[in-house]
C-alpha cells in the first residue's frame, strides 16, 4: 500500500483505512485492507496479537490518534468482543461461500462456451462437405442462445478464458454472434431477426477459409495487393453459404456486408447507409467492436473499456450510433474484460456483469496475501465496494499485472444469476 504509515494499533480510530501485516487466513476481516467502521473492528485488531497497522490517511475519513491521546483514551472492551469476533468469522465465512459460488458459475458458463467452441470448430469443418448439416447445427446453436437471451430473467454477461491463436475464427464468431443477438434483443427485435443476426454473425468471416493461412498470420503490414485480396472474403463467404440452400436468405446480407461502413469508405463494395439493412448495420458495430479488442499486425488490443470509447468517439459517420449506444448501455461502464480500480484502494478485473446491475460488476481482486489461484471473485453490491476509475493495462505493476492476467482476447458468454 503506498502512502501508507505504520501505526500502533492503539492509535486506531473509526475512519482508518488500515492494512493488516499477517496473513488473510488469520484474522476474520473479508480483505487485508479496509475502512474501519466501528470501534469492534478496532478491538478485534487488538485481540490479533499484533502491534501495528499500515494506515493509509489520504483514504482516511479521521487520521490515527495521537500517542498521548491513545493513551489518554481509556481502552472500552466490549464485553461482547468474542460474539463479535464469531459474527465476523460468519460473515466472512459466508463471503468466502458466495465467491466460491461464483467462481463456480463462471467455471459453468465457462464449460458451456467451450461446448459451443467446439460445436463452431465442427460445423466449420462440414461446411464444404456437408453443408446442409453445418447449417442445421449452427442453426441449433443461435437456437439455444435465443432461447436463453428470451426466457432468463436476469443475465449475466461473463468473461471468458483466452482464445488459442489457431481458434481466434470460432471465438470471434461466437462472440460476435452472441453480443449481436444480445444488442437486437435489448433494441425489441423480434425472435426470427434475432435468430437470423445469429446465424449471419456466426458465419460472417467464413470467407477467410479461402485466404491462405500464411496471409492471415502475416505479422507485417499487408501490401495493397493482399488487402485488396483480403478485404474480398465477406464475397468468398456468401459464395460458400450458396451451397447451402436451408442457410437463411435474410442472413447473408450480414455475411456480405459486415465490412461496409455508412459513410461508403467500408468494403468490399463501399456501400452506403441507403443500401445496408439494419441488421448488416448491427453486425458492423460488434464486429468492429470485437476486432479493437483484438490485436494483429498493425495494432495493439484494446480494453473492452478503451475499445467502446473509441468505437463512441471515433465512428460516428461510420457506424449506426443507436446500435453503439445499446452497446455501451450492455456492457456498462465497466465492461468484462476491463481493469479497475476499487473504492478500498485494491485493483481488479471486472469478470462478469449482471445487466440488471451495470455499475456493480463481479471483480476479481488482487490480493498479494491471497494465492493467485485462489484470488477472490467478488460482487461488489454485496460488499458494498464501487468502481473509482478504469485503468489502461499499461498503468499496472507487474506484480499485479501477473496476478489480474488482463485477457490479450477478450470474449464473452451469457449466463443466468445465480
Amino acid at each position: 500500500m503506498t502512502n501508507s504509515c505504520k501505526v500502533a494499533v492503539t492509535q486506531l480510530q473509526v475512519g482508518n483505512f488500515v492494512r493488516l501485516p499477517i496473513a488473510w487466513k488469520d484474522h476474520p476481516f473479508v480483505f487485508n485492507t479496509f475502512k474501519i467502521k466501528q470501534q469492534a473492528q478496532i478491538e478485534i485488531i487488538k485481540n490479533l496479537g499484533i502491534k501495528f497497522v499500515y494506515v493509509r490517511e489520504d483514504r482516511s475519513d479521521a487520521p490515527p490518534l495521537s500517542a498521548k491521546a491513545a493513551a489518554d483514551k481509556a481502552a472500552i472492551i466490549d464485553n461482547n468482543l468474542q460474539q463479535i469476533s464469531n459474527e465476523l468469522h460468519q460473515q466472512k465465512t459466508k463471503s468466502i461461500e458466495a465467491q466460491q459460488a461464483l467462481r463456480r458459475h463462471l467455471q459453468k458458463t465457462e464449460k458451456d462456451f467451450v461446448r459451443n467452441v467446439a460445436m463452431m470448430r465442427n460445423l466449420i469443418n462440414k461446411l464444404r462437405n456437408r453443408p446442409l448439416d453445418a447449417v442445421n447445427e449452427a442453426k441449433e446453436l443461435v437456437h439455444g442462445v435465443c432461447n436463453q437471451l428470451l426466457t432468463e430473467d436476469k443475465l449475466v454477461l461473463h468473461l471468458m478464458s483466452d482464445a488459442k491463436n489457431d481458434e481466434s475464427i470460432y471465438y470471434h464468431s461466437i462472440n460476435v454472434a452472441v453480443l449481436s443477438m444480445l444488442v437486437a434483443k435489448e433494441l425489441g427485435w423480434s425472435r426470427k431477426e434475432i435468430e437470423w443476426i445469429g446465424m449471419g454473425a456466426l458465419f460472417h468471416d467464413i470467407g477467410k477459409l479461402n485466404i491462405p493461412t500464411q496471409l492471415l498470420r502475416k505479422a507485417t503490414p499487408l501490401t495493397n495487393a493482399e488487402q485488396n485480396f483480403f478485404n474480398q472474403h465477406p464475397l468468398m463467404g456468401v459464395k460458400l453459404l450458396n451451397g447451402a440452400e436451408n442457410f437463411p436468405k435474410e442472413a447473408l446480407p450480414i455475411v456480405l456486408n459486415h465490412h461496409e461502413f455508412l459513410d461508403g469508405s467500408g468494403s468490399p463494395n463501399g456501400l452506403n447507409e441507403a443500401d445496408l439493412d439494419k441488421l448488416s448495420q448491427l453486425v458492423c458495430v460488434i464486429n468492429t467492436y470485437d476486432n479493437l479488442c483484438h490485436s494483429d499486425r498493425s495494432k495493439k488490443a484494446r480494453t473492452p473499456y478503451s475499445a467502446l470509447g473509441f468505437l463512441y468517439k471515433n465512428y460516428k459517420e461510420q457506424l449506426n450510433q443507436t446500435v453503439i449506444n445499446r452497446l455501451v448501455k450492455i456492457l456498462g461502464v465497466y465492461p468484462p474484460g476491463s481493469v479497475v480500480e476499487l473504492n478500498s484502494g485494491q485493483f481488479a478485473m471486472v469478470m462478469s456483469v449482471n445487466l440488471s446491475q451495470l455499475l456493480l460488476p463481479r471483480v476479481l481482486v488482487y490480493d498479494p496475501s491471497v494465492p493467485k489461484e485462489q484470488a477472490p471473485i467478488i460482487d461488489l453490491a454485496a460488499e458494498n465496494l464501487n468502481i473509482v476509475r478504469c485503468l489502461p493495462v499499461a498503468a499496472l505493476p507487474e506484480k499485479i499485472l501477473k496476478y489480474l492476467n488482463p485477457r490479450e482476447k477478450v470474449s464473452y458468454f451469457l449466463g443466468s444469476e445465480r
